[in-house]
């Protein structure tokens, strides 16, 4: 197969090739200090306290599949922890029907966990599941260091890499639905109650218990999530205008969507030369990024790079990214991204479509062609590929790093998209410039010449652009 490393025809006026590494540059800069902040200064002494990942201990329970399954959770959870900051010090992992209710791993099991952190010096402790406030209060007793669960430790990484005011507000949204259930004493701080009129003096007759402190502090979170999803609701009216915008002009959308790190970031820059934040690490974008390029036999489409999926992703995530998540219903075509060196990919694919048929269902609409693009070819394991190729015989195996395979995935790419357009030849009038403009900008541009009367193009539209210039359509 022979590879051709050229990207299409570029479109940069709407980006800067530098903004990717200067995003690269900061967030290596970076260094974790707070976590999860619920911007209320009066809750410290919450349950809730800021989150400071520094040496950690992973805790999973395997419940069912193989070991080589349940190595690979761990695995992702490492890396997960890494992301945020963490320096792993040690995991243990144990074989159970299903978590236990009191401890998640069971009393015997959290002393020797305890009996771990004591020997390494960690001071957090991370579970791979969603764990319960009474779970995590019952854990903490034992071991005598911060616990938080999966959930938790994928907020944490989401509120790191947020930097649109979307993005930002997306993610403090999901963070205080999942903070609401698990507020709760430290001591006996928060049993303290205020006196009548939450605290006034209100007089005889207006003096009582009134609000205890945790109900003040859950009254104060559900406010400011009202406020969020009301932030929220104007920012998606924007986002649908641009959408409706972009469907005016009959421009092809393809989303890419995959697992998080499969290269989604680095299949858009080598399609559209959009110099996109290319990382190493898990979620390492959030806010969509939508780039405008032409393929090879002319006709413009745009691309779309959306937030990465995860097994398990919390479901407070998908809520809140519902208006980011909503573009790749939205779209024409479903770019699938699938990380080849991955031990499992198709572990992956089933959790993306999980999440992508969630959506579809509850948005009623109709779920876009999907086009699956096996990525990282280059040092992925033969054997795996060999699986793939057959469990996937329609997918398009690519490197976005090396360029190999990237003429076939344009291929397929310009077959899907021009499946319903339409071969016509126009003969415009020189006075109708616009009609010519509007050709250029809807079709793939097959031949044109001038003639004496106008000009005349053999161009493939659209079947609904053709109908409406249907007057200029040549019969010879």
């Amino acid at each position: 197969m022979t590879t051709d490393n050229t990207a299409p025809e570029r479109d940069t006026r709407d980006h800067d090739p530098s903004i990717g590494d200067f995003q690269l540059e900061e967030r290596s800069s970076m260094r974790r200090v707070a976590g999860m902040s619920t911007e209320l200064q009066d809750i410290n002494d919450a349950e809730y306290r800021q989150l400071r990942l520094e040496r950690v201990v992973l805790v999973g329970v395997w419940t069912d599949g193989n070991s080589a399954l349940a190595d690979a959770a761990m695995a992702e959870l490492a890396q997960l922890a890494e992301t945020a900051g963490s320096e792993v010090c040690d995991s243990m992992i144990q074989r159970r029907d299903k978590p236990d209710p009191a401890t998640y791993i069971g009393s015997g099991k959290a002393q020797d966990l305890k009996d771990i952190i004591d020997a390494t010096g960690a001071d957090t402790v991370i579970c791979d599941g969603e764990l319960t406030s009474g779970q995590l209060l019952a854990l903490e007793k034992v071991v005598n260091v911060k616990v938080i669960d999966r959930t938790a430790l994928i907020l944490d990484i989401f509120a790191q890499h947020a930097t649109s005011r979307e993005g930002k507000a997306q993610v403090t949204l999901a963070q205080m639905e999942y903070m609401l259930p698990r507020v709760r004493g430290w001591g006996e701080s928060l049993s303290r109650q205020a006196g009548g009129r939450a605290g006034s003096n209100g007089g005889v007759g207006l003096r009582g218990p009134g609000e205890t402190k945790i109900e003040t502090d859950r009254r104060r979170i559900r406010e400011r999530m009202s406020k969020l999803r009301k932030e929220i609701k104007g920012m998606k009216q924007a986002r649908d205008t641009k959408r409706h915008q972009r469907r005016a002009t009959t421009v092809p959308s393809i989303a890419i969507a995959g697992y998080t790190n499969a290269g989604k970031s680095s299949l858009l820059n080598r399609l559209t030369g959009a110099g996109v934040l290319v990382q190493n690490a898990l979620f390492a974008t959030l806010d969509p990024t939508t780039r405008r390029a032409e393929l090879p036999d002319g006709k413009a489409v745009v691309f779309t790079d959306t937030v990465g999926f995860v097994r398990h992703l919390p479901t407070q995530l998908v809520e809140a990214f519902r208006s980011t998540l909503e573009e790749v219903v939205d779209s024409e075509l479903l770019l699938h991204v699938v990380d080849g060196s991955d031990a499992f990919p198709l572990r992956q694919i089933e959790a993306v479509r999980g999440v992508i048929n969630d959506v579809v269902e509850e948005q009623k609409a109709e779920r876009p062609r999907e086009l699956v693009v096996v990525n990282k070819i280059d040092v992925a394991d033969p054997v795996v590929l060999t699986e793939l190729h057959h469990a996937l015989p329609e997918a398009v195996f690519v490197s976005a790093e090396t360029g190999e395979g990237f003429d076939e995935l344009l291929g397929r790419i310009i077959e899907i998209v021009g499946s319903g357009d339409t071969e016509v030849t126009l003969e415009i009038p020189f006075t109708r410039g616009d009609v010519v403009s509007r050709v250029h900008a809807d079709g793939a541009v097959v031949d044109e010449q001038h003639t004496q009367d106008g000009t005349r193009i053999v161009v493939r539209l659209p079947a609904s652009v053709a109908a409406e210039l249907g007057a200029f359509t040549s019969n010879g």
